[in-house]
């Protein structure tokens, strides 16, 4: 039995309508560009996502892992988006691109500037075909600079970023953040950049050209650690992030398995101690403000590890949630995905579509009490070409049947 055989279908609330009538056209493919219509589709937005015939989204053929033959990583970030299959690279296909735009509201793409102009699918060219147009162009790099026209992937991103150089243990290589930071950061970039965007549109009537990259939004990412740096001078390590601000801000091991704590303040400091029998150190004159504590941490981390190591540490987090310590378990993914409490906020989902069962991860946000936004399973390719062509431009049975003939669609 798979493990999303143990997840609850999803909410039966109706999913909040925040952006009901918000058309999207999707041009991008991998993981970025779709996070960010996903969240949009989320909140209630209609999006046409807009794949190559035969081929589709990138991230379609990322596996195995394979569910029923479709790639785990696609359907991770398509939830709630209808599939239209287009070739625009010649000028039939454009036409009804365009066709398509001319209906929407936001464009996202994800394309190279000088791609985005080959294929007539830059902002100038849009506008052209619908002026107040919020168009969103998410790239490794942006739209302008010496770098503008290189590709990216996440990883490179997170490369040019440095979070892969404070990421990892002191003596351990550069390592990638194990989730594709950049691609979801940058996302949510584009999709809160669309969501601004539109506001202002409702009370001025002008489109906007939306520039997102992603290494921008990685760097963004790391200002704690960027800030730091210009105001002290001071070049931070890798140290298995066992080097806060926070004196005490880490892992630990226990008796059985790792815990993180942190503490974060002179009360949780006394607090703490207490908790593990020792009152004494919480008071001691030596330890009082963070600052002191930072100049012992040697000291202070030992004493802490050689304390923890005594009991296992399901006997910790209940002393610690009891003194109100900050510090929780180092989870698996398997412990993360049959973990009760966010299964019961409905985070963790599989819904049935077809005939075939999808896990999902919700989009976390509740709102008015209600943070159920599955509508509908990512979409199969293709399957929703004949649809949007008739209800968004009123095509008939012959004008899709040439297309396909055509091999346009």
């Amino acid at each position: 039995m798979l493990p999303l055989a143990q997840l609850p279908a999803p909410g039966s609330q109706r999913a909040a309508p925040l952006l009901a009538g918000v058309k999207v056209v999707d041009l991008t493919t991998s993981i970025a560009g779709p996070y960010a219509t996903m969240l949009l589709a989320d909140f209630g937005a209609e999006v046409v996502k807009i794949e190559r015939p035969g081929r589709g989204d990138d991230s379609r053929a990322w596996g195995p892992p394979f569910l029923d033959g479709e790639s785990l990583w696609f359907l991770s970030v398509n939830r709630n988006k209808r599939s239209l299959t287009l070739d625009y690279s010649g000028a039939e296909g454009r036409a009804v691109l365009h066709g398509l735009v001319a209906q929407a509201d936001v464009v996202v793409v994800n394309l190279v500037e000088r791609a985005q102009k080959k294929l007539g699918v830059d902002y100038e060219s849009l506008k052209g075909v619908r002026e107040d147009l919020v168009f969103v162009s998410l790239t490794g790099f942006g739209l302008s600079g010496a770098r503008s026209d290189l590709p990216c992937y996440d990883l490179i991103a997170e490369g040019y970023s440095g979070v892969m150089d404070l990421t990892g243990e002191a003596a351990s290589p550069p390592q990638k953040v194990g989730t594709p930071a950049a691609d979801l950061i940058s996302g949510m970039d584009a999709a809160m950049a669309t969501l601004a965007a539109l506001h202002e549109r409702k009370e001025s009537g002008r489109g906007h050209k939306i520039d997102i990259a992603m290494v921008d939004s990685m760097t963004r990412f790391m200002a704690p650690r960027i800030l730091p740096y210009l105001g002290s001078g001071e070049v931070p390590k890798r140290t298995g992030a066992r080097d806060s601000v926070i004196a005490v801000y880490q892992t630990f091991e226990t008796q059985d398995d790792p815990l993180t704590l942190g503490l974060g303040n002179d009360t949780i400091w006394k607090r703490f101690w207490v908790a593990v029998g020792k009152p004494g150190l919480g008071e001691d004159p030596r330890y009082t403000t963070n600052a002191q504590r930072r100049e012992a941490r040697a000291e202070i981390v030992a004493e802490i590890q050689s304390v923890l190591r005594t009991r296992p540490r399901d006997e910790w987090l209940r002393r610690f949630t009891q003194a109100k310590v900050p510090a929780g378990p180092v989870n698996r993914i398997d412990q993360v995905a049959s973990d009760p409490e966010l299964i019961a906020r409905g985070l963790l989902y599989t819904a049935e579509a077809d005939g075939r069962s999808i896990p999902q991860v919700g989009l976390g946000i509740a709102i008015d009490d209600n943070a159920n936004t599955y509508r509908a399973a990512p979409p199969r390719l293709g399957e929703h070409t004949g649809s949007v062509l008739r209800e968004w431009l009123q095509y008939d049975e012959q004008a899709i049947a040439g297309l396909r003939e055509r091999h346009l669609i």
